[in-house]
């Protein structure tokens, strides 16, 4: 097993990496919408948090060695599922693999944000 860590996403806030690979495949940490230059998380509404999420969990993937093209499986994380549209919308700009996934709403996320965005991918 390896841990993975880059400042191009923001860093753990608790006793967790940003990802581990093992078994020739990437798991990533939940992804929320924090900007990583400034630890601000990011203005707006669900578009804009989305798209900072996703990007966070695209520099996760890249420190790994891999991409969204590769990923196998997404976890994604909904504050309001009317949401759900906007956020696809989104989402399906970068997978476009359309890896298998898992889309919830839940009660709170962390900072209050509108959406977490997890990944496994294959490093082959």
């Amino acid at each position: 097993m390896k841990k993975i860590s880059t400042e191009k996403a923001p860093a753990a806030i608790g006793p967790y990496s940003q990802g581990i690979t093992a078994g020739g495949f990437l798991f990533a940490s939940g992804q929320i919408p924090i900007d990583p230059a400034s630890g601000e998380i990011v203005a707006g509404g669900i578009e804009q948090q989305a798209e900072q999420a996703i990007r966070n969990a695209g520099a996760v993937l890249a420190a790994a060695g891999t991409d969204y093209t590769k990923v196998v499986k997404t976890t994604c994380f909904l504050a309001d599922m009317n949401d759900f549209a906007a956020f696809n919308a989104v989402y399906e700009k970068y997978f476009t693999e359309k890896p298998a996934r898992s889309c919830v709403a839940v009660k709170q996320l962390p900072g209050n944000v509108l959406c977490e965005v997890e990944v496994m991918a294959w490093l082959g």
